[in-house]
């Protein structure tokens, strides 16, 4: 018996040996394995700007065309709709400031032209404005019609006889008339284009 006791023993603590290793190698718990790391979502593209469409102006737009001596202007003023207008006209200066404006609008449809002459405020309304086209020929006398801080205004309309001995014209004519002290005042007018400026303007 002492001697199968003596052989276990040694047999016990071999097998003890031999599993104790085994304990060691146990392979270690599993981990979960780590996720994926979250990928950044995409940014949104900043759009560009909304483009704005372009201011439309409001400032009026004017044209002009010359013939001879007569300018021929037109001014369209911003709408809706739009508002055109056009005249022909000569100004006549004395040291660089203008002392008469003679301008034609445009007639209205079924309307003869009229003749508008505008001078400075200094005048005797009473006698009106005179316009010679030359000294045989009748005089075109312009009654004034209101005073305006820019000039007195006077106007009369033009009748075909007129029309017919303006473009005929070759010689400067004058405007006369008299300031408030009752003196005779005279200004010259070409009547050079005056046709091609008529024509022109009808055409507007």
């Amino acid at each position: 018996m002492r001697n199968l006791t003596k052989f276990i023993a040694p047999l016990l603590a071999g097998v003890l040996l031999a599993a104790a290793p085994v304990a060691a190698q146990q392979p270690p718990t599993p981990r979960p394995a780590p996720r994926p790391a979250p990928r950044p979502q995409a940014q949104p593209q900043p759009q560009p700007p909304a483009q704005l469409p372009a201011p439309v102006s409001q400032e009026p737009q004017s044209t002009t065309a010359t013939y001879g001596d007569w300018l021929v202007r037109c001014v369209t003023q911003p709408g809706p709709p739009p508002q055109k207008s056009c005249d022909m006209e000569q100004l006549a200066q004395m040291q660089g400031q203008p002392i008469s404006r003679v301008g034609i609008p445009v007639p209205a449809k079924g309307q003869q032209p009229r003749m508008i002459i505008q001078l400075p405020v200094n005048v005797s309304l009473a006698t009106g404005v005179k316009l010679e086209a030359s000294a045989k020929e009748r005089v075109l006398a312009l009654p004034f019609r209101r005073c305006v801080p820019a000039g007195c205004l006077a106007d009369a309309e033009l009748k075909e006889e007129e029309l017919k001995r303006f473009r005929a014209e070759t010689e400067p004519g004058k405007i006369t008339y008299k300031d408030a002290n009752e003196r005779d005042v005279a200004i010259p007018i070409s009547f050079k284009g005056f046709a091609q400026a008529f024509d022109a303007l009808l055409k507007q």
